[in-house]
């Protein structure tokens, strides 16, 4: 029965994909300031974030990462029999604010087998950018995919 996503031998080396959007609420940071434990001031207190080099509150970066991650997968035209997250390098290039409405893009930079035959890696150059147009988050996604066994 397939399911629809595709193989590893079925991503190519090169091809580009845009992630839908969402925009930031205070909703999310304050669930993911309860999630996470970290409650920080530059994220929870407007008053401290108007005193910050944001000159406002902003979300964790490691939300933005995580919104990253489920944004990809809901991609429709990268849909992939993922196996398991083999990590990220991950950059925090500019602050992602309440209001902003973020999208991932994203490429197959390259990918290789592994010494099991129902197994390859892809790894995804990946970038989140603002309504702006301007990149808040980049990195590189490791993710081990599926082969076709034959």
């Amino acid at each position: 029965m397939s399911t629809g996503r595709r193989h590893y031998e079925d991503v190519q080396v090169g091809e580009a994909h845009v992630s839908p959007s969402i925009t930031i609420t205070e909703a999310h940071i304050v669930q993911f300031a309860g999630i996470s434990s970290d409650f920080s001031r530059l994220h929870m207190d407007e008053e401290y974030g108007k005193t910050s080099i944001f000159g406002t509150r902003v979300a964790h970066g490691l939300l933005g990462l995580a919104i990253t991650d489920g944004l990809k997968g809901r991609t429709d035209a990268f849909r992939v029999e993922g196996l398991a997250s083999l990590g990220w390098t991950w950059d925090f290039a500019g602050p992602i604010r309440i209001g902003d409405t973020v999208t991932v893009h994203f490429k197959v930079a390259r990918k290789r087998e592994t010494r099991k035959p129902d197994q390859g890696i892809v790894y995804l150059a990946c970038e989140l950018m603002n309504q702006r147009g301007e990149v808040v988050h980049r990195g590189e996604h490791r993710l081990m995919v599926k082969r076709k066994c034959e």
